[in-house]
């Protein structure tokens, strides 16, 4: 899989529980491969440990160079975050552009997704190094996002992209046309049977009736707990009457 092939890497963090907290979102994303350059002389291990919960065995496979270049020197593609525009910036993508790219080079190559410090990023000559750049589309008022809001925004859009994750579908199918038509006519007779639409309105109102429960598709296991409703309600106005 073509995400085993992206190197997320993290230039001078300076908080451990920033640094915990990327562990934690890369194992949500199926990524494995951290770096840290030249991380801070006082970045908190115990902390990075405590936000990583599960994902410590991230933080421990850890790698630590001394420079951006020795961090991305096997990579093709190298994927700089940046939350300023100016001359060496303006070719920056978001998030969701770039991720069809970089799963494209990631097939067959190394690529690298590099973070900046959380107090001023990256530096103009760490961005010469970098082939491309990601600008996470924010607030003009405060474009600036934490160190791990960041990873996670590019994570997911990487592992959305990569077609690895499959929502849980519906049990049951579509319900067929007669089973939907007999419920509707249990309903029409359970709401003449408690008082609720007398004969002379029915029609107008089972019509919308019909348009609430059709906004959406039924399934088969919709329609029997529909049908349990009303021949439960027919069951309990029946016993009211005869008492």
């Amino acid at each position: 899989m073509s995400l085993s092939n992206i190197k997320v890497v993290l230039v001078g963090p300076l908080y451990g529980g920033n640094v915990g907290s990327i562990c934690r979102a890369m194992a949500n994303t199926g990524l494995s491969n951290l770096t840290l350059v030249a991380p801070a002389l006082t970045l908190n291990y115990a902390e990075a440990r405590m936000m990583a919960v599960a994902a410590d065995s991230i933080l421990e496979g850890r790698k630590e160079v001394s420079t951006l270049e020795e961090a991305v020197g096997d990579c093709g593609l190298v994927m700089g975050t940046t939350a300023r525009l100016g001359l060496y910036r303006q070719h920056a993508r978001t998030p969701r552009e770039w991720a069809p790219r970089i799963l494209e080079s990631a097939a067959a190559n190394q690529v690298a997704l590099v973070f900046g410090r959380e107090n001023w990023g990256l530096t103009n000559e760490e961005i010469a190094i970098c082939t491309n750049m990601i600008q996470i589309p924010s607030s003009e008022e405060y474009p600036s996002l934490n160190l791990a809001q960041a990873g996670m925004v590019c994570f997911y859009e990487l592992f959305v992209a990569a077609g690895v994750f499959e929502a849980v579908g519906e049990k049951t199918p579509e319900c067929p046309t007669r089973t939907r038509e007999h419920m509707f006519t249990m309903w029409r007779e359970m709401l003449l049977a408690i008082g609720f639409m007398d004969e002379e309105k029915a029609d107008h109102m089972m019509l919308g009736l019909r348009r609430i429960f059709c906004r959406a598709p039924l399934t088969e296991d919709d329609v029997r707990i529909l049908m349990g409703v009303a021949r439960q309600t027919m069951w309990k106005a029946r016993q009211e009457t005869r008492t």
